[in-house]
Protein backbone atom coordinates (compact mmCIF):
# COMPACT_ATOMS: atom_id res chain seq x y z
CA UNK A 1 0.00 0.00 0.00
CA UNK A 2 1.21 3.51 -0.85
CA UNK A 3 -0.35 6.25 1.26
CA UNK A 4 -0.44 9.42 -0.77
CA UNK A 5 -1.90 11.64 1.92
CA UNK A 6 -4.71 11.77 4.38
CA UNK A 7 -7.65 10.73 2.21
CA UNK A 8 -6.33 8.80 -0.80
CA UNK A 9 -4.21 5.66 -1.05
CA UNK A 10 -3.13 3.15 -3.68
CA UNK A 11 -3.34 -0.52 -2.77
CA UNK A 12 -1.47 -3.20 -4.72
CA UNK A 13 -2.07 -6.52 -3.05
CA UNK A 14 -0.07 -9.67 -3.64
CA UNK A 15 -3.35 -11.53 -4.23
CA UNK A 16 -4.06 -9.50 -7.37
CA UNK A 17 -0.73 -8.60 -9.01
CA UNK A 18 -1.02 -5.94 -11.68
CA UNK A 19 -4.30 -4.57 -10.30
CA UNK A 20 -4.21 -1.38 -8.21
CA UNK A 21 -7.02 0.02 -6.12
CA UNK A 22 -7.32 3.77 -5.69
CA UNK A 23 -9.15 4.14 -2.39
CA UNK A 24 -11.05 7.20 -1.12
CA UNK A 25 -11.19 7.30 2.66
CA UNK A 26 -12.87 10.35 4.15
CA UNK A 27 -15.51 8.97 6.53
CA UNK A 28 -18.37 8.92 6.90
CA UNK A 29 -19.47 9.79 3.34
CA UNK A 30 -16.26 10.33 1.34
CA UNK A 31 -17.33 13.92 0.74
CA UNK A 32 -14.98 15.58 -1.73
CA UNK A 33 -12.90 18.62 -0.76
CA UNK A 34 -10.19 20.50 -2.63
CA UNK A 35 -7.60 18.46 -0.75
CA UNK A 36 -9.24 15.19 -1.81
CA UNK A 37 -9.27 16.32 -5.44
CA UNK A 38 -5.59 17.26 -5.32
CA UNK A 39 -4.79 13.87 -3.84
CA UNK A 40 -6.82 12.15 -6.55
CA UNK A 41 -4.86 13.98 -9.24
CA UNK A 42 -1.60 12.97 -7.57
CA UNK A 43 -2.76 9.35 -7.36
CA UNK A 44 -3.81 9.31 -11.00
CA UNK A 45 -0.41 10.61 -12.07
CA UNK A 46 1.38 7.93 -10.04
CA UNK A 47 -0.83 5.17 -11.44
CA UNK A 48 -0.10 6.35 -14.96
CA UNK A 49 3.65 6.16 -14.38
CA UNK A 50 3.83 2.74 -12.80
CA UNK A 51 4.77 -0.12 -15.11
CA UNK A 52 3.74 -2.76 -12.57
CA UNK A 53 0.07 -1.76 -12.79
CA UNK A 54 -2.12 -2.97 -15.65
CA UNK A 55 -5.60 -1.88 -14.46
CA UNK A 56 -7.11 0.31 -11.75
CA UNK A 57 -10.15 0.04 -9.47
CA UNK A 58 -11.75 3.20 -8.04
CA UNK A 59 -13.19 2.34 -4.63
CA UNK A 60 -14.68 4.23 -1.72
CA UNK A 61 -14.81 1.25 0.62
CA UNK A 62 -17.49 -1.32 1.31
CA UNK A 63 -20.03 1.18 2.66
CA UNK A 64 -20.12 4.15 0.27
CA UNK A 65 -18.44 5.32 -2.93
CA UNK A 66 -18.95 9.07 -2.43
CA UNK A 67 -21.85 11.32 -1.44
CA UNK A 68 -20.42 14.22 -3.47
CA UNK A 69 -18.75 17.53 -2.78
CA UNK A 70 -18.39 18.87 0.75
CA UNK A 71 -21.13 21.49 0.47
CA UNK A 72 -20.31 23.28 3.77
CA UNK A 73 -16.80 23.90 2.42
CA UNK A 74 -18.22 25.21 -0.85
CA UNK A 75 -20.43 27.66 1.01
CA UNK A 76 -17.37 29.39 2.51
CA UNK A 77 -15.87 30.32 -0.86
CA UNK A 78 -15.92 33.64 -2.64
CA UNK A 79 -16.85 33.67 -6.31
CA UNK A 80 -13.18 33.74 -7.35
CA UNK A 81 -12.32 30.95 -4.93
CA UNK A 82 -15.26 28.92 -6.25
CA UNK A 83 -13.95 29.26 -9.80
CA UNK A 84 -10.49 28.15 -8.71
CA UNK A 85 -11.97 25.22 -6.79
CA UNK A 86 -13.94 24.22 -9.88
CA UNK A 87 -10.69 24.10 -11.86
CA UNK A 88 -9.16 21.84 -9.21
CA UNK A 89 -12.16 19.50 -9.47
CA UNK A 90 -12.06 19.50 -13.27
CA UNK A 91 -8.33 18.76 -13.35
CA UNK A 92 -8.67 15.88 -10.90
CA UNK A 93 -11.52 14.23 -12.79
CA UNK A 94 -9.63 14.65 -16.06
CA UNK A 95 -6.54 13.10 -14.47
CA UNK A 96 -8.52 10.06 -13.34
CA UNK A 97 -10.19 9.72 -16.74
CA UNK A 98 -6.80 9.97 -18.46
CA UNK A 99 -5.11 7.15 -16.50
CA UNK A 100 -3.64 5.23 -19.46
CA UNK A 101 -4.94 1.88 -18.22
CA UNK A 102 -8.38 0.25 -17.99
CA UNK A 103 -10.27 1.61 -14.98
CA UNK A 104 -13.37 0.35 -13.19
CA UNK A 105 -15.43 2.08 -10.52
CA UNK A 106 -16.58 -0.30 -7.78
CA UNK A 107 -19.66 1.48 -6.45
CA UNK A 108 -21.12 0.73 -3.04
CA UNK A 109 -23.81 2.59 -1.13
CA UNK A 110 -24.14 5.94 -2.86
CA UNK A 111 -22.60 7.74 -5.84
CA UNK A 112 -24.08 11.23 -5.66
CA UNK A 113 -23.17 14.54 -7.24
CA UNK A 114 -19.41 14.73 -7.59
CA UNK A 115 -19.23 11.07 -6.59
CA UNK A 116 -21.26 10.22 -9.67
CA UNK A 117 -18.98 12.42 -11.79
CA UNK A 118 -15.94 10.55 -10.47
CA UNK A 119 -17.55 7.19 -11.25
CA UNK A 120 -18.28 8.39 -14.78
CA UNK A 121 -14.56 9.07 -15.25
CA UNK A 122 -13.93 5.31 -15.13
CA UNK A 123 -14.07 3.11 -18.22
CA UNK A 124 -16.48 0.65 -16.59
CA UNK A 125 -18.80 0.76 -13.59
CA UNK A 126 -19.94 -2.04 -11.31
CA UNK A 127 -22.36 -1.45 -8.44
CA UNK A 128 -24.21 -3.31 -5.75
CA UNK A 129 -27.89 -3.90 -6.41
CA UNK A 130 -28.69 -1.68 -3.40
CA UNK A 131 -26.62 1.31 -4.57
CA UNK A 132 -28.23 4.70 -5.10
CA UNK A 133 -27.25 7.33 -7.63
CA UNK A 134 -28.06 10.97 -8.32
CA UNK A 135 -26.84 14.13 -10.03
CA UNK A 136 -27.89 15.92 -6.86
CA UNK A 137 -26.13 19.30 -7.15
CA UNK A 138 -29.35 21.11 -8.09
CA UNK A 139 -30.75 20.27 -4.63
CA UNK A 140 -28.11 22.61 -3.18
CA UNK A 141 -28.78 25.29 -5.81
CA UNK A 142 -25.70 24.27 -7.80
CA UNK A 143 -24.93 22.39 -11.02
CA UNK A 144 -22.60 19.47 -11.74
CA UNK A 145 -19.08 20.53 -12.63
CA UNK A 146 -15.78 18.79 -13.17
CA UNK A 147 -17.15 17.64 -16.50
CA UNK A 148 -20.06 15.91 -14.79
CA UNK A 149 -22.80 17.09 -17.13
CA UNK A 150 -20.84 16.24 -20.26
CA UNK A 151 -19.92 12.77 -18.98
CA UNK A 152 -23.49 12.06 -17.90
CA UNK A 153 -24.84 13.21 -21.27
CA UNK A 154 -22.37 11.03 -23.18
CA UNK A 155 -23.39 8.06 -21.08
CA UNK A 156 -27.18 8.27 -20.88
CA UNK A 157 -28.14 10.74 -23.65
CA UNK A 158 -29.27 14.35 -23.65
CA UNK A 159 -32.91 13.99 -22.60
CA UNK A 160 -32.19 11.58 -19.76
CA UNK A 161 -29.26 13.69 -18.55
CA UNK A 162 -31.43 16.82 -18.45
CA UNK A 163 -34.12 15.03 -16.47
CA UNK A 164 -31.61 13.71 -13.94
CA UNK A 165 -29.75 17.03 -13.57
CA UNK A 166 -32.89 19.19 -13.46
CA UNK A 167 -34.57 17.01 -10.83
CA UNK A 168 -31.53 15.96 -8.80
CA UNK A 169 -33.52 12.85 -7.92
CA UNK A 170 -32.08 9.66 -6.51
CA UNK A 171 -32.38 6.50 -8.58
CA UNK A 172 -31.53 2.89 -7.95
CA UNK A 173 -29.03 0.48 -9.47
CA UNK A 174 -31.64 -1.21 -11.63
CA UNK A 175 -32.44 2.08 -13.37
CA UNK A 176 -28.73 2.91 -13.60
CA UNK A 177 -28.16 -0.39 -15.39
CA UNK A 178 -31.15 0.16 -17.68
CA UNK A 179 -29.92 3.58 -18.87
CA UNK A 180 -26.30 2.44 -19.25
CA UNK A 181 -24.86 4.41 -16.35
CA UNK A 182 -23.48 1.22 -14.82
CA UNK A 183 -22.31 -1.83 -16.75
CA UNK A 184 -22.77 -4.56 -14.19
CA UNK A 185 -24.92 -5.02 -11.07
CA UNK A 186 -24.02 -7.57 -8.42
CA UNK A 187 -24.83 -8.38 -4.80
CA UNK A 188 -23.48 -5.68 -2.46
CA UNK A 189 -20.86 -7.95 -0.92
CA UNK A 190 -19.57 -8.93 -4.37
CA UNK A 191 -18.85 -5.45 -5.75
CA UNK A 192 -15.12 -5.35 -5.09
CA UNK A 193 -14.51 -8.94 -6.18
CA UNK A 194 -16.42 -8.27 -9.41
CA UNK A 195 -14.24 -5.22 -10.02
CA UNK A 196 -11.09 -7.29 -9.43
CA UNK A 197 -12.35 -9.89 -11.92
CA UNK A 198 -12.96 -7.20 -14.55
CA UNK A 199 -9.60 -5.52 -13.99
CA UNK A 200 -7.73 -8.80 -13.87
CA UNK A 201 -8.54 -9.51 -17.50
CA UNK A 202 -6.01 -6.87 -18.52
CA UNK A 203 -3.04 -8.13 -16.53
CA UNK A 204 -0.47 -9.21 -19.08
CA UNK A 205 -2.30 -7.47 -21.92
CA UNK A 206 -0.39 -5.14 -24.30
CA UNK A 207 -0.31 -2.02 -22.15
CA UNK A 208 0.78 0.42 -24.86
CA UNK A 209 -1.95 -0.75 -27.21
CA UNK A 210 -4.59 -0.49 -24.48
CA UNK A 211 -3.43 3.02 -23.59
CA UNK A 212 -3.57 4.06 -27.25
CA UNK A 213 -7.03 2.52 -27.69
CA UNK A 214 -8.35 4.29 -24.60
CA UNK A 215 -6.96 7.64 -25.71
CA UNK A 216 -8.33 7.17 -29.22
CA UNK A 217 -11.83 6.39 -27.98
CA UNK A 218 -11.81 9.33 -25.58
CA UNK A 219 -10.61 11.61 -28.39
CA UNK A 220 -14.14 11.44 -29.79
CA UNK A 221 -15.15 13.85 -27.04
CA UNK A 222 -12.13 16.13 -27.19
CA UNK A 223 -10.93 16.54 -30.80
CA UNK A 224 -12.29 17.43 -34.21
CA UNK A 225 -12.70 14.58 -36.73
CA UNK A 226 -9.51 15.59 -38.55
CA UNK A 227 -7.56 15.81 -35.30
CA UNK A 228 -8.87 12.40 -34.22
CA UNK A 229 -7.74 10.75 -37.45
CA UNK A 230 -4.30 12.32 -37.19
CA UNK A 231 -3.94 11.21 -33.57
CA UNK A 232 -5.13 7.71 -34.44
CA UNK A 233 -2.54 7.38 -37.22
CA UNK A 234 0.20 8.58 -34.89
CA UNK A 235 -0.77 6.20 -32.11
CA UNK A 236 -1.10 3.28 -34.52
CA UNK A 237 2.41 3.90 -35.81
CA UNK A 238 3.77 4.08 -32.26
CA UNK A 239 2.03 0.86 -31.22
CA UNK A 240 3.07 -0.88 -34.44
CA UNK A 241 6.70 0.06 -33.88
CA UNK A 242 6.56 -1.18 -30.30
CA UNK A 243 4.89 -4.48 -31.32
CA UNK A 244 7.45 -5.00 -34.07
CA UNK A 245 10.29 -4.56 -31.57
CA UNK A 246 8.72 -7.13 -29.26
CA UNK A 247 8.25 -9.59 -32.13
CA UNK A 248 11.86 -9.19 -33.24
CA UNK A 249 13.08 -9.61 -29.70
CA UNK A 250 11.02 -12.77 -29.23
CA UNK A 251 12.28 -14.22 -32.51
CA UNK A 252 15.84 -13.53 -31.49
Amino acid sequence: MAALSEFVSIHCGADHPGVATLVLSRPPTNAMTRQVYRELAQAAAELGRRDDISAVILFGGHEIFSAGNDVPQLRTLTRQEAETAAEVRRDAVRAVAAIPKPTVAAITGYALGAGLTLALAADWRISGDNARFGATEILAGLIPDGGGMARLTRTVGTSRAKELVYSGRFFDAEEALEVGLIDEMVAPDDVYDAAVAWAGRFVGAPTQALAAAKAGIDDVFELTPAERLAAERRRYAEVFASAAKVALRDQG
